[in-house]
């Protein structure tokens, strides 16, 4: 294939920036899929006894699952996994596309049965999948995460509770699509998504309940009133209370009399009252002990009619955060707080002052982004490490000033609690070296993590995993589109190729219509950035688009801000450029320099090796075209036609043939299969026709047509076997005889539209056994009937198996016309014709036998 036609003209790849699928069929937040999704996900994660479920679903062109809701899990950690491609070496993707659970309970088994996974995440946990199915469709993957460490998971239990989730979900998301418009006849059809994952929080643990009172202080009149809650605070009833500030001292600790009174001083002198701290009598205990429970006075003075002073405030139970954040700050090390996506959302004074920043510097940020000591990526590995495997983690750190800090992470599933102390140096640190784990004689849990950066080391393994996998010069260009874009967050992707000392585009996504047009078949000399990335063989990044302008002044720029220029060169060879854009300016750390400068040449690599498959596979298809009919010959009461496609995966040519031949009885029909998809499958066929063909003009039966095949397929020791049908009709009467050899049975339809599958006895495959014995079926063809002689391509599907293949293709024939045998033949193979994922080639020869015409 020429790769200048990777990608037709005018055609467009499908866009990965797309909406989600409520996005795109209803605005209403009730129609959006992941709101049919939330709660079978946090369902499924508690009944699993895991930290972090995921839902992931197909997109629209069926070539990725896109993650749609995640729980539990920071969606930052799994950026890179955002959207991935079904036929990738990941578990989700296998869930999907085999249609079964999998359950990897250890870091153990996904090495094992992932190993590409397990180097770009080596963290030990535990995970679960099921696909997400739709009226018996799959239409995603649903993933639960648990820790790998604690008490070992029940599989049945695991399996149990995921099939309940599977099935909550299938009853969601089938309502969902019938409220989506045109999804009533298809409700699977109706499920995708092409948008960014949903982040669905999992419940907050029961926690002490804060009470809050409002109050209104007469500071003229000493009178007080309060709402039901403040009285409660208070530890008395409205009928006991008549309101006095006498009542009020005497339900005060004696020890926080002060405060009280000095809170009356704030609003004369102030007009307001700021967090004054007292303790009440609260409720006695069981056995009639008073107790006394924190509360705080805030407040302002309204002044109202009459020049009365009124002090309208809040009375809040201090039993609970303000309380906690009190003790933090009495501990001797520092506390410290970060969400679920590693930000600073507490650090108390010591943590501060051990940190060497203060609080707001520090807040809403990453703390290995505010400190440069602490911007060593093996920092923020600890953190993913804590999170994904929710165990404690701990590591020493060589702060400013020659001092060692050390740090314990306790996460959870909304974050991460950390502690921080100042120690001694390690034994045997190595000058410059910031990080070491924490031994056990430090007194602290010792968690050993790999310093691995996910994002750089996943897309590179993975790139590598689907390049492997990718044929054709299309199929890379997909590829790397599908890992590039979504894994580093651009928004468009072109691929040019060198032919004949010019740029030729073969594959764009993202750019705006024509844009691209006057770039195709630019010089090698011309002054583009493309173009010097690949003769100088060095990557461009420019990080605005005044940084590109500056660099070149004439050249014409979309709304991006921000660009990549990727040499693509395999084994000292130019291939071709790779180009990305951003929408707003972006930062290029070095790390992603690396990783984007190593995957431009994994893709100049596989580039390389297309181009010679298609080359290769261009001349397959040209022997196979030659071997196959040009055209059937015309016979009296009989039409023929013909059909072949060839499979999309593999070298897309085989063996497949079908042949009308003339007999001194009548006429031969004929089909085969020779397995295999290569040149040499093709060129066996050839043969096999070739023989077929002079053995049935020669005037040979049809018994002996077929043994005689067999014995030189056997004799040609070619390793590899092949099916037959072959039927010799006599056109005057309608008397046919067949002979079956391992192939799948002929179709019939008669005259009243009647259809069945003509189980006619068979042999074994041709090239098996030499001296095999075929038996022969005779049967009569009434005016009227069509016969139809095909390959097993048209009648099995992934994940299907043949017989309801066939009853399809039966109900096909028995609901068309039969007028025109050229449309009947397209409407048989419409099906395979719209399969973009065909395993195995498709042939078909369709007879319509036609009453004896007149004069």
């Amino acid at each position: 294939m020429d790769e200048a036609a990777a990608v037709p003209h005018g055609k467009r790849p499908a866009d990965v920036r797309g909406r989600g699928a409520g996005e795109s069929r209803a605005s209403h937040p009730e129609h959006r899929v992941e709101d049919a999704l939330a709660d079978p996900v946090v369902a499924a994660v508690q009944d699993v006894g895991g930290y972090g479920g995921l839902v992931y679903l197909r997109s629209r062109d069926r070539r990725s699952l896109v993650l749609c809701v995640v729980s539990g899990v920071p969606r930052s950690l799994l950026k890179p996994w955002w959207r991935i491609p079904v036929g990738g070496s990941l578990p989700m993707s296998e869930a999907y596309r085999r249609g079964e659970e999998l359950w990897l309970p250890d870091e153990r088994a996904t090495m094992l049965r992932f190993p590409q996974f397990t180097a770009a995440l080596p963290y030990s946990f535990a995970h679960a999948y099921r696909p997400v199915r739709v009226g018996g469709e799959d239409v995603g993957v649903l993933a639960v995460l648990r820790s790998a460490s604690r008490e070992p998971a029940d599989e049945r239990a695991v399996r149990a509770a995921l099939r309940e989730a599977g099935r909550d979900m299938e009853e969601r998301l089938t309502e969902f699509a019938r409220r989506v418009p045109g999804a009533a006849d298809a409700v699977a059809g109706g499920i995708d998504y092409d948008g960014q994952p949903v982040n669905v929080r999992l419940p907050t643990p029961p926690a002490l309940a804060v009470e809050v009172g409002i109050v209104e202080w007469d500071l003229d009149g000493d009178r007080w009133s309060g709402d039901d809650d403040a009285l409660s605070l208070l530890g008395v009833t409205r009928e006991e209370f008549g309101g006095t500030l006498a009542e009020v001292e005497a339900r005060v600790s004696p020890e926080d009399l002060y405060e009280l009174r000095a809170s009356r001083r704030d609003a004369e002198e102030t007009g307001q009252v700021r967090a004054r701290h007292f303790r009440v009598l609260d409720r006695p205990d069981d056995d009639g002990r008073a107790r006394y429970r924190p509360v705080e006075l805030w407040g302002h003075v309204v002044r109202m009619e009459g020049a009365a002073r009124i002090l309208v405030g809040a009375l809040v139970d201090a039993a609970g955060g303000v309380t906690a954040a009190e003790a933090a700050e009495r501990l001797p090390d520092g506390l410290f707080s970060l969400d679920q996506d590693g930000r600073v959302i507490y650090a108390n004074h010591r943590c501060q002052e051990l940190l060497g920043s203060e609080l707001e510097r520090l807040l809403g940020h990453h703390p290995w982004e505010v400190l440069p000591w602490l911007r060593d990526p093996a920092y923020e590995d600890r953190y993913r490490a804590a999170m994904l495997s929710q165990e404690p983690v701990s590591y020493l750190a060589h702060a400013p000033g020659g001092v060692w800090l050390g740090f314990v992470l306790y996460p959870g599933v909304h974050g991460v609690t950390g502690r921080v102390f100042r120690t001694d140096a390690p034994a045997g640190a190595a000058p410059g070296r910031s990080l070491v784990p924490v031994t056990a004689g430090a007194g602290t849990p010792s968690e050993l993590v790999a310093p691995t950066r996910a994002g750089a080391l996943y897309h590179v393994v993975q790139m590598a995993s689907v390049l492997t996998e990718a044929v054709t010069v299309r199929d890379v260009c997909r590829a790397v589109a599908e890992q590039l874009l979504p894994g580093f967050g651009a928004q468009e992707i072109a691929l040019y190729t060198i032919r004949e000392g010019r740029m030729h585009l073969l594959w764009e996504s993202g750019y705006p219509e024509h844009f691209l047009e006057p770039f195709e078949g630019v010089p090698l000399d011309a002054d583009l950035p493309g173009v010097h990335a690949l003769t100088t063989r060095l990557p461009l990044f420019f990080e605005s688009s005044e940084a590109l302008l500056n660099a070149y002044p004439e050249i014409t720029v979309d709304a991006k801000s921000a660009w990549a220029f990727l040499p693509l060169i395999a084994s000292g060879h130019p291939v071709g450029s790779c180009i990305l854009g951003w929408d707003s300016p972006h930062r290029f750390t070095p790390e992603e320099r690396s990783a984007l400068t190593a995957l431009g040449g994994l893709t100049a690599q596989a580039m390389e090796r297309a181009r010679l498959y298609d080359a290769e596979s261009a001349v397959a298809r040209g022997l196979q075209e030659g071997l196959l009919p040009h055209r059937l010959p015309v016979i009296d009461r009989l039409r023929t036609t013909g059909r072949y496609l060839p499979g999309t995966q593999g070298m897309a040519i085989g063996g497949d043939w079908y042949d009308v031949i003339r007999t001194g009885r009548g006429v031969a029909l004929v089909i085969g299969d020779v397995e295999g998809h290569s040149v040499g499958a093709a060129a066996v066929m050839g043969q096999l026709r070739s023989a077929v063909h002079a053995f049935a003009a020669s005037g040979r039966p049809p018994q002996e047509v077929i043994t005689h095949t067999n014995r030189l397929l056997a004799e040609l020791e070619t390793d590899v076997f092949a099916t037959c049908c072959y039927i010799e009709l006599e056109p005057a009467t309608g008397r046919a005889v067949a002979v079956r050899a391992g192939h799948p049975p002929p179709l019939l339809r008669r005259p009243d539209g009647r259809t069945e599958s003509l189980d006619l006895p068979g042999g074994v495959m041709l090239g098996v056994q030499p001296d095999a014995v075929y038996p022969v079926t005779t049967l009569t063809l009434a005016p009227g009937s069509v016969l139809v002689l095909y390959t097993d391509g048209l009648v099995e599907t992934p994940g299907g198996d043949i017989e309801t293949g066939i009853g399809e293709v039966l109900d096909c024939l028995a609901d068309s016309p039969t007028d025109s045998v050229e449309d009947l033949a397209d409407r048989l193979i419409r099906s395979a014709r719209r399969t973009e994922d065909r395993p195995d080639d498709v042939a078909l020869l369709l007879t319509a036998y036609d009453r004896e015409t007149d004069g």
